[in-house]
C-alpha cells in the first residue's frame, strides 16, 4: 500500500486533543439542562442484610422532592442481566440469582441500591434519602472468594449452595495427567489476582428525557456503545421496542471496560423521567463509585507445570477461583473463561487442564477491566515460567525458549482451543532483553549493593486476543465542501478514533484528517454497533473504514471520470481531487459533490467481520530497585518490544502502550482493594486509602515494534489498546521476585508489593534465615 501523506503509518497528533485542552469536551454533567431534576439512589450501609422500609412518606414530601421510588414501584421493570455464556462443566446451568434494579429484602454488598430521590437539586435528594427509614437485619457476609467455596461460609444466595456459581473445563485432563505421570518433577506457583477499583477519570453518569407524545426515551451517558446499551435496555429492563429508545453517547473521560456495562441508575433515571415528564439527571461522585461500579480482577490461581529432564513443560494444570462478587455483572462469567484460553501463553505447551470455579461474595461484582481476563492468563503462565527458572536453575529466556511456538509452526492450535495464526516470539525477546542490557545487568547489580540496595530484573513473554467476534459497519459519505463523514457505532473514550479512523480513510481519499468528520455515539445517526472493548476498534471497525472509504473513492472516481469523459482507469485521487494521470486536468471534491444525482450516488458502506481474534504479543521487560530498609521499590528502566502486525499511527500506539503499562504498574505496586472480613465494608473506599500510580511512580519507557502482521485482519492489525496492560504486572513482579531472590532467597510475592509487604516479605525471609 502506497503510503499516503496523512494515512497508514504517519504519525499525526490527535485532532480530538485540541478542545479537550481548551475546554470545548461536552461530557454528560456538561449537558444536563438548566431545569432538570436530580436523582439520588440510598445505598445499603450493609454488605448482607435483610431490610425493611418502614417509611418513606416524610422524605416524599420534603421541599423539592418530586419522587422517591423503591422496589415496589418498579412492576414491570426487568432485572439487570448477565449477558455471557461459557461452556460449563457437565453442561450444568450457571446458577444466576436476580440482580434487582432496587433491591426489595436483600443487600449483599455496601452500596447495593435500595431506593431511589428524585429531587430539585442534589442536597434535597440526599436529604430526602437520609429521611427515609429502614430497618436492618445484618448479616454476617464473606467477603473472600476461597473461603466462600469452604464448607460452612455464608452463603450470598440460599440457591446458590455453597457459593458456587459454576465450574467451568477447558484442555484434556486426561492427556495431561498422563504428561504429570512420567515427569521428572513439577513445579508449582499460586498467586493472587488483585481485585481493582476501575478508576477512569470521568465518573459514570446518565441524562434521561422522555417524550410523552411519541412514547420514546432519550439517554445521554458516558458509554463504550450507544447500541449495547439501548439493546439492553429495551430487550432486557424496560421491554419497549428498541426504536423507542436514543442513546446518545457525547465525549468519554475513560472506560476500561466497565462504562459497557447497565447499572441500575440508567433504567431508574428513565423510569422516573417517564413518570416526571421532566429530564432527570445522575451523575455519580467518587465515593459513590468506588462501591457501585464493577471491580476487575480478583482471581486465586495455582498452576503446575509438569517438566522432563531437560526442563521443557510436558503439560500445566490450572486451578482457578474467580470472585464474581454480590451478583454476575453482564460478562461476568466470561471473563476468566476468555482469559483462560490464553494460559498457553506464547508456549508449545503439549497437554493442559484448566479448572475454574465462580464464588459469590458480599462485595461489589467483578467484570471486564482493561484486557478482561488476559492480564490474569498472563500473570499466571509467566509467573510459572519464571518459577520455573528459579527451581531449575534456568535463566528466564532459557526457560522461555526451550518452551517457545516456533516461527514455522503457525497455525498453531493451543491446547485450550485458541489458533494462534502469527508471531516470532524468540525475535522481540531478544531484541528486549538487547535493548534493556540483560547482559549487563550485573553490573548494575553491582553498582546497587554498593548503595545500599537490591536490584532485580524480570521479563514477560505475553500473547493475548483480542479484535474478534461480531462485525463492525462504517457509513461514508462525500459532502457539499468537500469534506467526508464517517458514522461508525465504535466509541472512543479517549483512544483517538476519530484520529485514527480518518488516518484509514485518508488512505484511499487523499485528504487532510481535518477533513474528515468522524461521527460516533447515537442510534439516531448510525443504524448499528457493537461498541468498543476488547481492543477490537482498530482491527474490526479500522477494516469497515476501509473498505468504506475504498467503495467511496470507487464512487468518486468513476463520477469524476464520466464529468471529464475519460475512462476511470485514466484518473487518480490526489489532494482531494480526481485528476487525470499525466495532464493537469483535475476535478475538485467539491465540484464532484455538486454534480446532479451527486447526493444519493456519493455513499458507502463497509463492513467487515473477522474470522478469528488477532493475537497481539511482545516482551516487557522491567528493572527494578528496592531499598530494604523501608521496602520502598523504584522501577528504574522499562522497554518493551511489541507484534501489533501493523502500525496505523505510532505516536497513538505509543500512548496506548504507556497507559495500559502504568495501569499494570499500579496493580503490581499500589493498588489494593481491601474489605473488612467481619462487616463486608470496603476500608479502601476513596483516594485517600486507595493507591493510584502517579507520575513519580513511573519511569522513561523504552517502545518499540517488531510486527509480523495478522494473516487473519484485513489490515494486518493485532490490537494494542489492552496489551500494555497484560506484558506489564508479570515482568514488574517478576523483577521484584528476582531481587528478593538473589537477596534473601524469597520466591514469592504478591501484588500489590507495596513498601510495607516488602519490607515485611524481608523481615520474615531474615527471621527464617537466623532461624
Amino acid at each position: 500500500m502506497t503510503p499516503m501523506k496523512f494515512g497508514m503509518g504517519q504519525a499525526l497528533t490527535r485532532i480530538e486533543d485540541a478542545p479537550l485542552l481548551k475546554g470545548e469536551g461536552r461530557f454528560v454533567a456538561d449537558l444536563v439542562p438548566s431545569g432538570a431534576l436530580v436523582g439520588y439512589v440510598l445505598r445499603s450501609p450493609f454488605a448482607f442484610a435483610d431490610f425493611v422500609i418502614r417509611e418513606v412518606s416524610a422524605a416524599r414530601a420534603m421541599k423539592g422532592v418530586k419522587a422517591v421510588f423503591t422496589a415496589a414501584d418498579l412492576e414491570g421493570i426487568g432485572n439487570l442481566p448477565c449477558l455471557s455464556q461459557v461452556p460449563t462443566k457437565g453442561g450444568k446451568t450457571i446458577l444466576n440469582p436476580p440482580w434487582e434494579v432496587l433491591c426489595s429484602k436483600t443487600v449483599r454488598h455496601v452500596g447495593d441500591g435500595i431506593a431511589f430521590v428524585v429531587a430539585d437539586t442534589i442536597e434535597r435528594a440526599r436529604d430526602a434519602a437520609e429521611a427515609i427509614e429502614v430497618d436492618y437485619t445484618s448479616r454476617a457476609p464473606i467477603i473472600d472468594a476461597v473461603d466462600a467455596l469452604k464448607p460452612g461460609a455464608a452463603e450470598v444466595w440460599a440457591e446458590v449452595p455453597g457459593n458456587l456459581a459454576g465450574e467451568v473445563e477447558l484442555g484434556d485432563e486426561a492427556a495431561t495427567e498422563k504428561a504429570f505421570a512420567k515427569a521428572h518433577r513439577t513445579v508449582a506457583v499460586t498467586i493472587v489476582n488483585n481485585r481493582l477499583v476501575t478508576n477512569y477519570m470521568e465518573t459514570r453518569g446518565c441524562l434521561a428525557e422522555y417524550d410523552a407524545k411519541e412514547k420514546s426515551y432519550t439517554l445521554t451517558l458516558g458509554s463504550q456503545g450507544s447500541h449495547g446499551i439501548q439493546n439492553t435496555l429495551a430487550t432486557k429492563i424496560l421491554n419497549v421496542p428498541k426504536e423507542k429508545i436514543r442513546v446518545i453517547t457525547p465525549d468519554v473521560g475513560g472506560g476500561f471496560g466497565t462504562k459497557t456495562f447497565m447499572f441500575r441508575e440508567y433504567p431508574l433515571c428513565l423510569v422516573a423521567a417517564r413518570k416526571l415528564k421532566k429530564p432527570v439527571a445522575w451523575v455519580q461522585d467518587r465515593s459513590d463509585h468506588f462501591v457501585n461500579c464493577s471491580q476487575g480482577r480478583d482471581n486465586v490461581s495455582t498452576a503446575t507445570a509438569a517438566l522432563d529432564r531437560r526442563g521443557k513443560v510436558l503439560a500445566v494444570k490450572v486451578e482457578t477461583v474467580a470472585d464474581m462478587g454480590a451478583y454476575l455483572s453482564q460478562y461476568a462469567t466470561f471473563i476468566p473463561y476468555v482469559g483462560a484460553l490464553m494460559l498457553a501463553g506464547v508456549y508449545a505447551f503439549p497437554a493442559m487442564y484448566v479448572h475454574l470455579k465462580y464464588a459469590y461474595t458480599n462485595t461489589v461484582p467483578v467484570d471486564a477491566y482493561r484486557g478482561a481476563g488476559r492480564p490474569e492468563a498472563a500473570y499466571l503462565i509467566e509467573r510459572l515460567m519464571d518459577r520455573i527458572a528459579i527451581e531449575t536453575g534456568s535463566t528466564p529466556a532459557e526457560v522461555r525458549r526451550r518452551n517457545f511456538i516456533q516461527p514455522d509452526q503457525f497455525p498453531w492450535k493451543t491446547p485450550v482451543g485458541r489458533t494462534y495464526d502469527s508471531g516470532e516470539f524468540d525475535g522481540h525477546m531478544t531484541r528486549a532483553m538487547e535493548v534493556a542490557g540483560w547482559d549487563t545487568f550485573k553490573d548494575r547489580l553491582k553498582a546497587a549493593k554498593k548503595a545500599g540496595r537490591i536490584r532485580g530484573i524480570g521479563m514477560a513473554t505475553y500473547i493475548e486476543a483480542c479484535g474478534g467476534g461480531a462485525p463492525e459497519n462504517a457509513w461514508m459519505s462525500l459532502e457539499k465542501d468537500g469534506t467526508v463523514t464517517i458514522k461508525i457505532g465504535t466509541q472512543s473514550n479517549g483512544q483517538g478514533h476519530k484520529t485514527a479512523y480518518a488516518q484509514l480513510a485518508s488512505q484511499h481519499l487523499d485528504i487532510p484528517v481535518e477533513k474528515i468528520n468522524v461521527i460516533q455515539g447515537d442510534t439516531a445517526l448510525i443504524p448499528t454497533g457493537t461498541g468498543t472493548g476488547g481492543s477490537r476498534s482498530l482491527p474490526v471497525g479500522g477494516a469497515a473504514v476501509d473498505v468504506g472509504a475504498r467503495a467511496l473513492a470507487d464512487i468518486i472516481r468513476d463520477m469524476a471520470a464520466s464529468e471529464m469523459e475519460v475512462g476511470v482507469g485514466d484518473v487518480e485521487i490526489r489532494d482531494g481531487t480526481v485528476r487525470v494521470v499525466g495532464t493537469d486536468k483535475a476535478i475538485s471534491y467539491e465540484k464532484i459533490a455538486s454534480l446532479p444525482g451527486a447526493e444519493d450516488k456519493l455513499k458507502s458502506h463497509g463492513t467487515w467481520r473477522p474470522p478469528e481474534p488477532t493475537f497481539p504479543n511482545g516482551t516487557h521487560i522491567c528493572e527494578v530497585e528496592i531499598d530494604p530498609e523501608t521496602g520502598a521499590t523504584e522501577i528504574v528502566a522499562y522497554t518493551v518490544v511489541d507484534d501489533f502486525g501493523v502500525t496505523i499511527n505510532p505516536i497513538m500506539l505509543a500512548g496506548q502502550v504507556h497507559g495500559g503499562i502504568v495501569q499494570g504498574i499500579g496493580q503490581a505496586l499500589l493498588e489494593r482493594t481491601v474489605y473488612d472480613k467481619e462487616s463486608g465494608q470496603l476500608i479502601t473506599a476513596s483516594f485517600m486509602d486507595y493507591a493510584m500510580p502517579r507520575a513519580d511512580h513511573i519511569p522513561n519507557f523504552h517502545f518499540e515494534t517488531r510486527n509480523v502482521p495478522c494473516v487473519t485482519n484485513l489490515l494486518g492489525i493485532k490490537g494494542a489498546g489492552e496489551a500494555g496492560t497484560i506484558g506489564a504486572c508479570p515482568s514488574v513482579m517478576n523483577a521484584m521476585v528476582d531481587a528478593l531472590w538473589r537477596a534473601y532467597g524469597i520466591r514469592e510475592i504478591d501484588m500489590p508489593a507495596t513498601p510495607a509487604l516488602v519490607w515485611q516479605t524481608i523481615q520474615e525471609a531474615k527471621k527464617a534465615k537466623a532461624a
